[in-house]
């Protein structure tokens, strides 16, 4: 095989049961298959991830020990024979004109790096709620001639920013916040970054209340890292809607109001009225979501206040684990 213009590196972990799907899926692209090459890189699953992974025709299966998807991209874009690194996820679907939506941009050599979108073909009101938010996000980002975060289940980069950063930061473990790190980190350093909305992946968000609430706790947790690494990003970045940080700070007064209102009752008012605001920050939501999907826009406002609740739980966990020691042992030094 030449040496390819493109590779998809995909991480794997436990993912017997879709890398198959994921790989056929990119086996069938509008661009020739000898551009291309498919990297799977097994982050030490135990189950049959790697001959699944054969079987379906990835190009190069490498296999390492369990480290996260960091390191797990990292050994993906070293194994690769090409000067531009595309990413999706084990999980995902991407259509067949997904590589050449998502390479498109890099025909103008002042782009280093582009996003691309989920869709979903669930069924369930969280997982279809879940593509609301994307898309919500999605909306905020359209129309910016530059981007200052990139998720990887549809990114691409040139290979070059990996030389410049050294790549994804192995300090985080899990697959939570570690590519939007990335993506900062390359921002800051001066490349463009766009959004390709074209490029699109199929994906099985989160079904069920308890994944929903899990899934935004170990992102609110890993975030206070990423934000310890980045704090203007807290205030701003292209992706995330300032809505959804008032609605956290708003349950936070809101739980700690109620909670001081056993001593207090008075205080019972001010929790009615933080929970108004509440509502009336998610009115404009409320109001896509009903344009989009009349029956989940009757549960927004519920999944809001929950969504709120387990990222406030997950940065508050966050922020125990991980600065409150650091200060104390600076202190101590």
């Amino acid at each position: 095989m030449s040496k390819p213009e493109y590779t998809i590196v995909i991480p794997a972990f436990q993912a017997a049961t879709t890398i198959s799907e994921c790989i056929n899926a990119l086996n069938a692209q509008t661009v020739p298959r000898e551009q291309y090459e498919v990297i799977v890189v097994d982050d030490g699953s135990t189950d049959e991830t790697a001959e699944a992974a054969r079987e379906a025709g990835a190009d190069q299966v490498v296999t390492c020990q369990h480290k996260g998807p960091s390191v797990t991209r990292n050994t993906g874009v070293e194994a690769a024979n090409s000067e531009i690194i595309l990413f999706t996820d084990a999980d995902c679907i991407p259509l067949p004109t997904w590589i050449e939506e998502i390479t498109a941009p890099f025909q103008d050599r002042s782009i280093d790096g582009a996003k691309g979108t989920y869709r979903t073909q669930q069924h369930t009101l969280v997982a279809r709620f879940v593509q609301l938010e994307y898309e919500n996000k999605y909306d905020k980002m359209r129309g910016r001639e530059c981007i200052d975060f990139i998720d990887t289940y549809s990114a691409a980069y040139r290979r070059r920013v990996f030389r410049e950063t050294g790549g994804f930061d192995p300090a985080f473990p899990v697959a939570a916040n570690e590519d939007v790190e990335f993506s900062y980190r390359v921002a800051q350093l001066g490349h463009r970054l766009v959004f390709a909305p074209k490029a699109v992946v199929y994906h099985r968000h989160a079904d069920t209340i308890l994944k929903y609430v899990r899934r935004k706790y170990h992102v609110g947790f890993w975030r206070v890292r990423m934000y310890s690494l980045h704090p203007s990003k807290a205030i701003s970045d292209s992706h995330t809607p300032q809505s959804l940080k008032l609605q956290i700070a708003l349950m936070a007064c809101l739980l700690g109001s109620l909670a001081l209102a056993v001593f207090q009752p008075v205080l019972l008012l001010i929790s009615a009225a933080l929970l108004a605001a509440f509502l009336a920050s998610a009115t404009p939501f409320v109001i896509k979501a009903f344009q989009r999907d009349r029956v989940v826009a009757l549960v927004v406002p519920f999944l809001l206040l929950l969504r709120a609740l387990a990222l406030g739980i997950g940065f508050a966990a966050g922020i125990l684990w991980y600065v409150l020691p650091r200060k104390l042992c600076s202190q101590r030094a």
